[in-house]
């Protein structure tokens, strides 16, 4: 294929983008005044999976015994690859979408829905995975585990932040919750039959403090106190914590968990408490496929004008689940400049919901579309791309 052919089919692509603009807005504007919860996603799923359903999309909801997620799949000619578009769409308690996921899910569908307006005999099959509960619960390993990424030949979405970055990477990490049983007494008249589940929990939480310079300079381990006691005249009798613990890969933070799960237990065990420890599901580090990554800037940078900036070379990153996909197959999340609020703050939540909002969907979905095109188009590319990540999963298998 010409430059000049490439250059024209991107062109179509981006038109087809433009035209279904005030759809797109109009959608994510909807979901970002009306922030859902992990695993309470009801109306954007509803919202996301209507325009593809009216597009001919197959759409079924409820996938891997999730109630708010979906599959929604249209395939062009047979023969070629497999490629899904991740959508996020829940919301963060208080901060309402501070993470951007109002855009993050309408990207996906407005990819989608180009790619099939522009070239309805695209060689290939289109997925639109609705992946809820990506910031409490992880959506995206229950659907891993259900087996829903086994024939996916490539997966990707697109994050808003505070630079356009295409190989920002992601720690593994698992939340735990720490809940002390003590005894209860009258704090004055007889305290010496009371076991405090509070004094248990202040000292797990010192002596977790205590760990920290004892962890690598990429462990992160952060938590907060939901529950202290029910009145100060009473020694408190249940008390809990919940904390997240991060580290480079999951296998170093198995030794993370090893050594804060001994200080929690020994703190509990000093002042005669106990203490249940509960934890959620494990977030897996990131696997950027390089070759994938590369299409995507190419993208970004030639036929949308944008400047990729290179990731931090340490810190600067948090978690997510699509890092358990990408231990399955060749994995992008790359992120586009929104502003220069960051996320996880009410700033970040008002650019959402902005005009800026609204052109950094518009490129994502365009950045999506393009490189999704590549992908099915161009076959050495998509050689490439299944090569690396390949050769990562036998290395990584010790082969």
């Amino acid at each position: 294929m010409s430059m000049h052919t490439e250059n024209e089919i991107k062109r179509r692509i981006a038109q087809a983008v433009d035209e279904r603009d005030g759809q797109l807005r109009a959608l994510s504007l909807n979901i970002h005044s009306n922030p859902e919860l992990s695993f309470y996603e009801h109306k954007a799923q509803q919202w996301l999976t209507e325009p593809l359903i009216e597009a001919g999309f197959e759409v079924e909801k409820g996938i891997s015994g999730l109630e708010t997620s979906f599959r929604a799949t249209w395939e062009g000619s047979a023969g070629g690859p497999t490629i899904a578009l991740l959508a996020e769409y829940d919301a963060l308690p208080g901060l309402g979408h501070g993470c951007g996921h109002s855009l993050i899910g309408t990207a996906a569908v407005g990819a989608a829905l180009a790619l099939k307006d522009t070239f309805p005999e695209l060689p290939g099959k289109i997925l639109v995975l609705g992946t809820p509960a990506e910031e409490e619960g992880g959506g995206k390993i229950i659907m891993c585990d259900d087996g829903v990424f086994d024939d996916v030949d490539a997966a990707m979405m697109v994050h808003p932040q505070n630079k356009t970055m295409v190989l920002r990477g992601a720690l593994a990490c698992v939340d735990a919750t720490f809940t002390f049983h003590g005894r209860q007494a009258h704090a004055s008249s007889s305290p010496e039959k009371g076991i405090s589940a509070l004094d248990a929990l202040v000292n797990a939480y010192v002596a977790i403090n205590s760990l920290r310079q004892f962890m690598k300079e990429d462990v992160r381990i952060h938590g907060i106190i939901t529950k202290g006691g029910d009145a100060p005249n009473v020694v408190p009798e249940l008390t809990e914590a919940v904390f997240i613990l991060r580290a480079s890969t999951v296998q170093e933070l198995e030794t993370v968990r090893e050594k804060v799960y001994r200080a929690v237990r020994c703190a509990a065990e000093g002042v005669g408490a106990t203490v249940d420890i509960t934890e959620g599901l494990i977030y897996a580090e990131r696997n950027n496929n390089k070759a994938l990554a590369r299409l995507f800037a190419r993208n970004l940078e030639d036929e949308l004008g944008l400047e990729v900036c290179d990731p931090p070379q340490k810190g600067g990153v948090g978690s997510s689940d699509i890092g358990n996909v990408s231990q399955m197959t060749a994995v992008i999340h790359p992120y586009i400049r929104l502003g220069d609020a960051n996320t996880h703050t009410p700033e970040f939540a008002l650019l959402a919901g902005s005009e800026e909002g609204m052109i950094e969907l518009n490129y994502a979905a365009k950045a999506l579309a393009m490189t999704a095109y590549d992908l099915c188009t161009d076959k050495e590319a998509f050689r490439v791309v299944r090569d690396e990540f390949e050769q990562w999963k036998k290395q990584k298998n010790g082969g």
